[in-house]
């Protein structure tokens, strides 16, 4: 599998990422050492985890499969911090709660560092300076190569990432990454994220780069028993993407998947793939043949005009103040 340079950093990871969201949860060990031994046999590197999925049991997971089945130092592991099971405050961005949940995530996963450390989220009630810093004791103290961001907005990102440049010549460590969902029916990054990340350097990482499993055409004629969109814990998760506007785009890709005599899930992964800014997007799998569907994405470049035609019928409504007022 092509690999590529995280950022502007020196971090190269597989350009398609193993996603552990479902572990511990939908997939069991069985299915997680299949999928793990999949992806690395693909060439595959980058492992996407946080301490929050299946309740620190995705981490848990992969802790025990590597070594016993994938060298460490053949993966590239990325975790995230901050999200917290509390209604009331969903995230909690404070030093100490950052610091004290990596050594918690680097105990369950069975090693000393993380490759990439990431806030799960913006917390508004912690100063993001803090929260910050917390990235950088982690780097300085060796328990993180690199860090990132997640679900930041435009702004977040921005002011994140110039934070973490300085201005006074000090030893702050730059942004790698920023994970953020992106797919042919989740443009919204296209206004202000992925601007702000590609003049930042920051290396973008598509969580949810199927549409929620939507663009691989499973919910067309309804929706399957067996499916997210069928169990009532993700059916929240689905629904948003089963409108209208998301039919024609799903059709869409069907219609070049069968022009290129291929499936729609390596039509629609492709062309975020190869998106300008993308590194890696994260697909997360119940089993492994689902993943090796996705992995069978490596040999396919889309045509331009194939591309052209899907960014034609996905393109999100972009207008004052990202359009040059004067052509309003």
């Amino acid at each position: 599998m092509e690999q590529r340079h995280l950022g502007r950093t020196g971090l190269r990871v597989s350009r398609i990422g193993l996603g552990t969201l479902t572990w511990g949860r939908d997939t069991d060990e069985h299915d997680a050492a299949e999928q793990l031994k999949a992806f690395w046999d693909a060439g595959g590197t980058l492992v996407d985890t946080a301490d929050v999925y299946g309740g620190g049991e995705a981490e848990y997971l992969l802790g025990q499969l590597v070594e016993r089945l994938v060298p460490r130092r053949d993966l590239v592991i990325s975790t995230k911090a901050g999200s917290v099971p509390d209604p009331d405050r969903r995230m909690d961005g404070s030093r100490g709660h950052l610091l004290a949940a990596l050594d918690a995530s680097l105990e369950r996963l069975g090693t000393d560092h993380v490759d990439l450390w990431q806030l799960h989220a913006f917390d508004p009630y912690t100063p993001l300076e803090e929260s910050l810093q917390a990235l950088d004791i982690a780097v300085s103290t060796g328990r993180a190569r690199y860090v990132g961001v997640s679900n930041f907005c435009g702004w977040q990102l921005a002011k994140a990432g110039t934070w973490q440049l300085g201005t006074t010549g000090g030893s702050r460590t730059r942004l790698a990454a920023t994970q953020m969902e992106y797919s042919l029916l989740q443009r919204g990054i296209e206004r202000e994220v992925l601007p702000a990340a590609l003049d930042l350097g920051i290396g973008l990482l598509p969580s949810s780069p199927l549409g929620r499993g939507v663009l691989t055409g499973k919910y067309r004629h309804g929706t399957p028993a067996d499916s997210r969109g069928g169990s009532e814990a993700m059916a929240p998760f689905v629904e948003p993407y089963l409108d209208d506007a998301a039919s024609r785009i799903v059709d869409a890709v069907a219609t070049a998947a069968d022009g290129l005599a291929t499936t729609p899930l390596q039509v629609a992964l492709a062309w975020v793939r190869d998106r300008p800014g993308v590194v890696a997007p994260i697909v997360g799998a119940r089993t492994a043949r689902q993943l090796t569907a996705a992995l069978s994405v490596e040999s396919l470049s889309l045509p331009d005009e194939i591309c052209r035609a899907l960014d034609d019928v996905s393109a999100p409504v972009h207008r004052y103040p990202d359009q040059d007022w004067s052509t309003l």
